[in-house]
């Protein structure tokens, strides 16, 4: 029951500022505060030793550092290839650089996967992939002004049986 109401709590104040950051690009420290709601959640939901945190959290905020660097320079290169003046060969060369960044993705997670294997079980890596996850769905889910658990919707919304239906 605790855990629910950590949960939750850390759930709802990232969803909290996630809004007021929207309604508010300006806003100082926002993505701070949703990157510390997330690790909380990844906290909770991973139930680390104490020895666990110390080995984990340096080598998880290196990954993540390095995973932001790589989908940075894919958003800077779709939106570059979205301006009505790129050539035709620019946005080939664009495209050709998207697909080596997203094997760079890859890679990386292989190489921290074994790397987070070697201070969590198997069970730990496999909540952490989903605990980021449904972070993630939550969060774009409120900033569009949803509201409510994205689980309950199913596969999109509901949006297969549209498509099923065509």
């Amino acid at each position: 029951m605790k855990k629910l109401f950590v949960l939750i709590t850390l759930l709802g104040f990232a969803v909290n500022f996630a809004t007021t950051a929207q309604d508010d690009p300006q806003q100082r420290g926002g993505k701070e505060k949703i990157k510390a709601a997330r690790l909380g959640l990844i906290t909770n939901r991973l139930n680390l030793t104490e020895e666990q945190a110390k080995a984990f959290w340096p080598i998880f905020n290196d990954y993540d550092t390095k995973r932001g660097e790589i989908r940075k320079n894919v958003r800077q290169i779709t939106a570059e290839s979205r301006s009505l003046t790129t050539s035709d060969d620019k946005i080939a060369a664009n495209l050709k650089e998207i697909l080596n960044l997203r094997q760079k993705e890859v890679d990386l997670e292989k190489e921290y996967q074994s790397k987070f294997l070697k201070v969590l079980n198997v069970r730990q890596v496999s909540e952490l992939y989903k605990t980021e996850q449904l972070f993630n769905q939550m969060l774009m889910k409120r900033l569009r002004g949803g509201e409510g658990d994205p689980r309950e919707q199913g596969d999109r919304g509901g949006k297969r049986e549209h498509f099923k239906n065509r």
